[in-house]
């Protein structure tokens, strides 16, 4: 399983951008589809998720009411809305899937990374 995310860039305060990641290979289930974050100096931390056999979400309190994770009709691409965004948003974003096969079990994948600045 491959993740590949997208979107990432340049933005000012204030500002929207809207992040993607698609996921290939040999996948029969996922069960959760996460985006996480990490700043320079910072510890990686969950910003949203999706558990997709309840279909609830979740989000980190500072961008609860601003990011919005949702996924396509295949299932297999995830998005993350970021609206009024502020420059503590700035870091790399990571998307990850944890995806069930038959052969493997339950396994979590991370995609490389994109990088988000946001300037003030």
């Amino acid at each position: 399983v491959q993740l590949q995310a997208s979107g990432g860039g340049l933005a000012q305060a204030g500002g929207s951008l809207r992040l993607s990641c698609a996921a290939s290979g040999n996948i029969r289930i996922i069960n959760i589809m996460a985006w996480y974050r990490e700043a320079p100096g910072n510890e990686r931390e969950l910003v949203a998720r999706i558990v997709t056999a309840r279909a609830t979400t979740y989000y980190a309190e500072s961008v609860k009411g601003r990011f919005t994770i949702s996924r396509d009709n295949t299932g297999n691409v995830m998005y993350l809305q970021m609206n009024n965004l502020k420059p503590e948003d700035t870091a790399v974003y990571y998307c990850s899937f944890n995806v069930w096969t038959p052969t493997t079990g339950s396994v979590d994948y991370m995609g490389q990374g994109t990088l988000v600045t946001v300037s003030s």
